[in-house]
């Protein structure tokens, strides 16, 4: 898409496609590319709303050169959030509209004096602060730790339009489409899902106050900085966020398995066999050494079931097993259901750090029978995992 795009009067999308990335943070697959979203208010007064990641400038001066022509200035930047992959275009942004003012909060500040040697110019907003553009009024809301201490959101009051910086966005490339009616929905809400179980969701809680800042805002459009614009169910993705940082699940579950030769495998098939027998329809089951660990937590974090299944690597669990529970430890879920199987042939220890992570983790309810073998697994061994899947399913049919 070469040219800006409107998402309401007054208002465009100058966003840019990333196909290049193939890792986001340097941690997250990008199997679809992903999108970075900046947008041009345009009033008496132009004011761009966050950059892009710095390799795209040129595409997105291009969109506002055409869009505006070639004199016509932008007068403010919206810095909603610090993080490079909105805010990489900044200093060479600046040279090029050198009276261009930047419009941030404190804890902004020192970022873009430590990022990019940036001082001059400078707005300092304050939580609920507006500033009318002549045509459009920006309202500006405080949203720290969504995910970092500086990150805010942007409202136009005038066209009801919330600039919601990495809230409700996702991975994902934008194919001609930009808006929720032009593009397939399922896949975007699942690469939105796992955006925010990776990304977003350790910090549930200041997602939780920042849709409660919003409570009484009256939104028709919800534009993040990455994914879809949602301009024909704006609710339904609040809504989703509002779940999802309430830890609230569906009724199924994901089986993650570590198993060097087979034997752990078998675990953990026996148990997905069972939780169908018991007709429950959602059941996801991991490889943890071949399945990237964002798409694993993005589907632990959907359902409310989880068993985890290990074999013993030199004394310690699986090593991608341990790597998961690392995540799972650091992202805080709660409210979930947990089964644990483990293998080993000389070193016993790997209940110990299975239960230990099924205990500390967070709210989470262990169910019985705990399964361990030696080896490879004995009729008695895949009764005991049958048992599980068992056990696991009769306590999400009570969750329904």
């Amino acid at each position: 898409m070469n040219n800006a795009v409107e998402v309401a009067k007054g208002i465009y999308w100058v966003g840019v496609n990333d196909k290049e990335t193939d890792l986001f943070e340097a941690l997250w697959p990008l199997p679809r590319g992903v999108a970075y979203n900046s947008y041009l208010v345009t009033g008496e007064k132009v004011a761009l709303i966050d950059t892009v990641k710095a390799f795209f400038l040129t595409d997105l001066v291009s969109k506002v050169k055409r869009l505006l022509g070639e004199d016509k200035p932008i007068d403010y930047l919206v810095v909603n959030h610090m993080e490079p992959d909105h805010s990489g275009s900044i200093k060479i942004l600046k040279t090029l509209y050198p009276d261009l003012k930047i419009i941030c909060n404190g804890q902004t500040v020192k970022m873009l004096e430590n990022f990019y040697s940036v001082t001059d110019d400078i707005i300092q907003i304050k939580d609920g602060e507006e500033i009318d553009l002549g045509g459009h009024v920006l309202k500006f809301f405080l949203t720290p730790m969504v995910h970092w201490p500086e990150t805010m959101m942007t409202y136009d009051k005038t066209t009801k339009t919330l600039f919601s910086c990495d809230a409700f966005g996702g991975f994902g490339c934008l194919e001609g489409g930009i808006f929720d009616d032009e593009v397939d929905m399922s896949y975007y809400e699942g690469e939105i899902l796992r955006y925010f179980s990776n990304i977003v969701g350790r910090y549930s809680d200041q997602v939780q106050a920042a849709i409660a800042k919003l409570g009484g805002v009256d939104i028709k459009i919800v534009a993040p900085s990455h994914g879809p614009i949602h301009r024909s169910k704006p609710e339904h993705i609040i809504r989703l966020y509002d779940r999802w940082s309430r830890h609230e699940t569906e009724c199924g579950a994901v089986i993650v398995y570590g198993s060097m030769y087979g034997n752990t495998a078998k675990l953990a098939n026996a148990a997905a066999r069972e939780l169908a027998r018991e007709e429950i329809n959602h059941i996801i089951v991991h490889d943890a050494a071949r399945d990237h660990v964002s798409f694993i937590i993005r589907d632990i974090w959907r359902y409310r079931g989880l068993i985890l299944a290990s074999c013993t690597y030199n004394t310690m669990p699986f090593p991608p097993m341990a790597d998961l529970m690392a995540h799972l430890e650091n992202k805080k879920m709660k409210n979930r259901l947990i089964g644990i199987m483990g293998n080993y042939t000389w070193s016993p220890g790997i209940m110990k750090r299975l239960k230990d992570f099924a205990q500390t983790s967070g709210k989470w309810e262990l169910l019985s029978p705990e399964v361990v073998i030696q080896s490879s697994p004995k009729d008695e061994d895949y009764a005991k995992a049958a048992e599980l899947g068992k056990n696991m399913a009769q306590r999400l049919k009570a969750c329904q």
